[in-house]
């Protein structure tokens, strides 16, 4: 791949993960909106991993706090002050993890698939389904939906809590969220988001929240792709790293931005955004 397309990919990455707008579907729209080939799995996970690394290094205090909760289930350092509330805290980010692992397994077994041909007679996890208008449907439909979400939930929700008084429920409900966000279009960000903004947790509190969800997530696809980029031979591995490294600096940049215009904005623009696109989209397509 060239250089531009690389940072093109990189930049669209970096700034739709943790804008709640979906990056998988602005990735998969390069291709459609572009003259350059599609970038493949492989690129799409290396840029996931370079927006982990850029919420590990700008929640470093957090994740710490998290590795010290795992550390302390295992003896180390369970007699700290903080342990209880650490401990507790890293098992329901665990616990909100599960149902993002049993959607991709049944995913990557045909059990999805299966029943998606089933209710809507289409196939959702094929490379042949690129070309597919009812694929584009499906990611405007689905920026509008899950958009208008997202504007209900910020506008009725309340603002009382914080990352800290998460409780074994509030971590399901956001992690059933997060699971829909393997459909293209969703958004990640954007529907754990809503489901935090819907349980009472404040702006930048929801996205600190959905932003610490993600990481074991990500981190398990890119563990599960890293080989195969390594097999595909020394050309694409560099690319990986290129793509990986660029969406890092532009995901922190991105994820700074955020969390600063959270402290005195609603998320009506992404709102706004994510509807114009949808139907500009069906109207395109």
């Amino acid at each position: 791949m060239t250089i531009l397309q690389l940072l093109l990919i990189a930049v669209v990455q970096g700034i739709s993960e943790f804008l709640p707008i979906s990056s998988s579907g602005h990735l998969i729209l390069i291709p459609y909106l572009t003259d350059l080939p599609d970038q493949g799995p492989q690129i799409d996970v290396a840029v996931h991993v370079g927006s982990l690394l850029a919420i590990i290094v700008y929640f470093l205090k957090d994740v710490l706090v998290l590795a010290r909760g795992g550390l302390a289930n295992v003896g180390i350092g369970a007699q700290a002050p903080n342990a209880p509330a650490e401990r507790k805290l890293f098992w329901w980010i665990v616990l909100g993890t599960i149902p993002a692992v049993l959607f991709g397994l049944s995913i990557k077994l045909g059990l999805f698939n299966s029943t998606a041909e089933a209710m809507f007679g289409i196939t959702v996890v094929d490379d042949d389904l690129m070309g597919s208008i009812r694929f584009t449907d499906l990611i405007a439909f689905n920026l509008i939906a899950y958009g208008i979400a997202l504007g209900i939930a910020d506008w009725l929700g309340k603002e009382i809590k914080s990352f800290e008084d998460m409780s074994w429920k509030d971590g399901l409900i956001v992690g059933l969220a997060q699971a829909l966000a393997i459909i293209p279009g969703t958004s990640r960000s954007g529907v754990t988001m809503t489901a935090a903004r819907a349980l009472g947790y404040k702006r930048v509190e929801a996205a600190r929240f959905s932003f610490l969800l993600s990481i074991p997530a990500v981190a398990g696809a890119g563990v599960l792709i890293v080989p195969e980029i390594f097999e595909a031979g020394a050309g694409l591995a560099m690319d990986a790293l290129i793509a990986g490294v660029m969406t890092f600096i532009a995901a922190f940049v991105t994820m700074a931005f955020l969390m600063n215009f959270l402290k005195k904005a609603s998320m009506m623009v992404f709102v706004v955004y994510r509807v114009a696109l949808g139907l500009a989209l069906l109207w395109a397509f």
